[in-house]
C-alpha cells in the first residue's frame, strides 16, 4: 500500500501541486467577486475584461504565427485565438444589447449564453486532440465534436423545451473523450522513444484538469444568480489560455523530433516478426549497445533493419512483449546490474549516466520499479 501511495506521488505530485495553484486561483478570484458592485461590473469591467482578454488572443496568436516553423499545432492554436478574441470583440460591440449572448444578469443561465460557452469548451478540446494525434487531426473531423452543440441549438430554437441539463454535459463528454486518448499517447510515447524525460506525456493530465475545473465554474455559473459570477470564469480562462499559449509555443513536440527521421512508409512490407529480423537487433544490440545513448530512438533501429516505424514497433511488441521504452531501460537496467557488479566502487550518479539515463532520479525510479529495490539497496 505504501508503495502504491508513492509511485502516485512520484507520477501525479507535479499535477497535484498544479491543481492546488488552480484551486488558489479559482478560489481567489470567487472572493473578489463578491466585493464587486454589481453597476461597476456591468458598465466597466466587464467591458473593459473581454477587450482584455481579446489582446491576450490576438498577442498570442502573433506569437504562435512569428514562431510557426512549419509547426501545426502552432498554426491550429493561432486560429483558434483568433477566433476566440473576435468573439470577445462580438461581445463588447454587442454589450448590453438583447443580442449579446455574453451578458450575464440577475437570472439563472439561460440556454443561449450556455451553448456559447461550449463552442469555447469545444475550441479547448481542439489543442490536446491534435498534439496527441497530429496526424489524423483536420478540420472537418474536429466539426463532429461541435455537432452536439449544434444540434442542441437547433432544437432549443424550435421547440419550447428546456434543455440547459443537457448542454452542461457537454463539457463532461469532451473530458471523456480526452481521458480516453491520455493512454494511448503515453504508450504511442513509449513505443517510439527510449527515455521521456525530455517529453512530456503528463501535460495531457494538467490539461484535463484545467479544462474540469472550468466546467465547474461553468456549472457555478449555470446555477448562481451573483451578478458578479463571470468575473471567476473570465479571469480563470485567462489563465488557461495564457499556460496553454505557453505550452504550444515552449513544450517539446515528440511527433516534431520523430518527423526528422520517419520515412514514407511503402505499401508492401515483409513480416518483421520473424528469427532473421529478430537475430539481427540482438546482434547489433549486443555489439554497439544503442541504447546507452540518452537520445536513443526507435527510428535508430532502421540501421540495420530496413522496416517502417509501424514494423518496428510490432517487432518490439512482439518479441519482447513489451514498448521500446520498457524494452530500452530494461536493456539498461541490466547494464547497470553488471556495472555495479564489476565495478563496485563507481558512484550511482556514475552508473546513471554511463547506462543513458539523464539523471539519477530517473534512474533510481525506474530501477526501483524494474527490481523492486533502489540501486543502492542493490549494491
Amino acid at each position: 500500500m505504501r508503495k502504491w501511495i508513492r509511485d502516485i506521488w512520484d507520477n501525479y505530485k507535479s499535477e497535484a501541486v498544479f491543481g492546488l495553484v488552480l484551486m488558489a486561483v479559482l478560489i481567489l478570484s470567487t472572493f473578489l467577486s463578491r466585493l464587486i458592485p454589481e453597476d461597476f461590473f456591468d458598465n466597466f469591467l466587464n467591458p473593459a475584461h473581454s477587450l482584455a482578454f481579446a489582446v491576450l488572443c490576438f498577442f498570442g496568436a502573433a506569437q504562435c504565427l512569428r514562431h510557426l516553423e512549419n509547426n501545426r499545432i502552432r498554426k491550429v492554436w493561432a486560429i483558434i485565438l483568433i477566433l476566440w478574441g473576435l468573439c470577445e470583440w462580438v461581445g463588447v460591440a454587442l454589450f448590453k444589447t438583447a443580442y449579446n449572448p455574453f451578458r450575464f444578469g440577475n437570472e439563472l443561465m439561460e440556454s443561449t449564453p450556455m451553448l456559447v460557452a461550449c463552442v469555447f469548451a469545444w475550441l479547448l478540446f481542439i489543442y490536446p486532440s491534435i498534439s496527441m494525434r497530429p496526424g489524423k487531426f483536420n478540420w472537418a473531423r474536429g466539426a463532429l465534436f461541435i455537432l452536439p452543440v449544434v444540434v442542441l441549438g437547433v432544437i432549443d430554437y424550435v421547440l419550447p423545451a428546456d434543455l440547459r441539463i443537457l448542454i452542461a454535459l457537454y463539457p463532461i463528454w469532451l473530458m471523456y473523450l480526452g481521458f480516453r486518448r491520455v493512454h494511448r499517447y503515453r504508450q504511442w510515447c513509449e513505443e517510439n522513444f527510449s527515455t521521456l524525460d525530455d517529453i512530456d506525456a503528463q501535460w495531457i493530465v494538467r490539461y484535463i484538469m484545467m479544462i474540469m475545473l472550468a466546467a465547474l465554474v461553468f456549472y457555478y455559473l449555470c446555477v448562481s444568480d451573483d451578478p458578479a459570477r463571470a468575473f471567476t470564469q473570465q479571469w480563470y480562462l485567462m489563465f488557461v489560455l495564457c499556460y496553454t499559449t505557453d505550452q504550444v509555443l515552449h513544450r517539446p513536440d515528440p511527433w516534431e523530433r520523430l518527423h526528422s527521421t520517419v520515412v514514407e512508409e511503402e505499401k508492401e512490407e515483409p513480416d518483421p516478426v520473424n528469427a532473421a529480423y529478430r537475430a539481427t537487433l540482438e546482434k547489433w544490440i549486443e555489439s554497439e549497445k544503442p541504447y546507452l545513448q540518452s537520445d536513443f530512438q526507435l527510428m535508430d533501429l532502421r540501421e540495420v533493419l530496413p522496416l517502417n516505424r509501424s514494423y518496428l514497433s510490432q517487432l518490439i511488441n512482439s518479441a519482447y512483449g513489451c514498448s521500446f521504452y520498457q524494452w530500452v531501460n530494461r536493456l539498461r537496467i541490466e547494464e547497470a546490474k553488471r556495472l555495479m557488479r564489476e565495478q563496485p566502487d563507481l558512484k550511482i550518479q556514475d552508473v546513471s549516466d554511463r547506462c543513458g539515463f539523464s539523471s539519477r532520479r530517473v534512474f533510481s525510479q525506474i530501477f526501483t520499479r524494474e527490481t523492486g529495490t533502489t540501486p543502492t539497496e542493490w549494491k
